[in-house]
């Protein structure tokens, strides 16, 4: 039987796209079911063919091994989305149907997408002899589909329970933290789940009787310092999608005695204003819809700048900000920013 991903992109070419095959990561875990295919698809995009043969069982997705690799002559690359597993045992063996998605994109582009199951075998190791046999695909069926990349993968595979609808804001807010700000985050906190909040609101522009709109709201936790945290926000509406929250902070001319921020603080001015996407020590209170923000200049944190952002018809919005720049050993911030009374 010829595997469903040969099947399904045999129309496709590798060619010599050395590129792409030294710009694919590595991955070769046998796990669990998922992590086979998607091992079997990292094989194929880095063009390690004799890996990706190993994936399988008895059952070989070609007639032969020429004929397997031949099948992918022109693909640039294959994705690839696992959803849900569900198992079940039989004489000594745990098979387990895994729901799969794939977007094969050729070398001029073009691109399909396919969705179905695999379905792969776990032999018990206790009964095995050697050689050991690990999971392996023992059958695949995917078929065209005409629904996007991220709305193909099939809920379930089998007659078991369907599993929870798919967070699709939630994973796009993850894809678009990873991204951006994978090398600049701690990794041990990269492999956090984010804080989620909903916040609900009426329309500035509602009419009566018009239901509530919903932002969501996503909390990343990026990098902890000496004193200092930083974190990132995403936010996801039904009319702007998954966009990252900026948040406003005034550009400061902060006037030292002697020029020497050691000495007398003669005064600040505010010259301008700037958006960053990073928040310092950073809270949502879901009472007042408001994020704060901490920075301290310094861990003793008698020298500081702070923020508070409202949130106000689907976005936030800087309502104060105060500074503390005088290396005092005491906590005495001013406003600087004050819009605590705008409606």
């Amino acid at each position: 039987m010829r595997s469903a991903l040969f099947a399904a992109t045999a129309f496709f070419s590798l060619a010599s796209q050395t590129a792409f095959a030294d710009d694919a990561p590595y991955v070769d875990d046998r796990s669990d079911s998922a992590a086979v295919v998607r091992s079997l698809y990292s094989a194929i995009n880095r063009h390690e063919f004799a890996r990706a043969w190993g994936y399988y069982g008895d059952t070989k997705p070609a007639k032969d091994f020429d004929a397997f690799v031949k099948g992918y002559d022109g693909t640039d690359k294959v994705e690839v989305e696992t959803g849900a597993v569900s198992d079940e045992g039989a004489a000594g063996s745990i098979f387990y149907n895994v729901p799969v998605a794939i977007r094969a994109t050729d070398k001029d582009g073009k691109q399909a997408v396919f969705a179905g199951c695999y379905t792969l075998r776990q032999v018990s190791a206790q009964i095995q002899e050697p050689p050991f046999s690990p999971i392996f695909i023992d059958k695949g069926a995917l078929k065209p589909s005409t629904a996007d990349f991220e709305e193909a993968l099939p809920a379930s595979c089998g007659d078991g329970p369907l599993p929870p609808k798919k967070d699709t804001a939630l994973e796009q807010a993850k894809k678009a933290f990873a991204a951006t700000y994978g090398d600049k985050c701690d990794k041990e906190l990269l492999a956090q789940e984010p804080e989620l909040f909903s916040i609900k609101y009426k329309d500035k522009d509602a009419a009566a009787g018009d239901p509530d709109r919903e932002t969501r709201l996503f909390h990343f936790s990026c990098s902890a310092a000496a004193y200092n945290e930083s974190s990132i926000y995403y936010m996801s509406d039904e009319v702007s999608g998954v966009r990252q929250l900026q948040f406003t902070e005034p550009e400061m001319d902060i006037r030292y005695e002697n020029s020497d921020s050691n000495g007398k603080l003669l005064g600040m001015t505010i010259i301008g204003f700037k958006t960053s996407g990073w928040a310092v020590n950073s809270d949502f209170d879901e009472d007042t819809r408001t994020i704060s923000t901490f920075n301290k200049w310094r861990g003793v944190g008698d020298a500081s700048d702070s923020g508070t952002y409202l949130f106000r018809n689907g976005d936030f919005s800087l309502v104060q900000y105060d500074v503390d720049a005088s290396y005092d050993g005491e906590e005495n911030p001013q406003t600087v920013v004050d819009y605590n009374t705008a409606p």
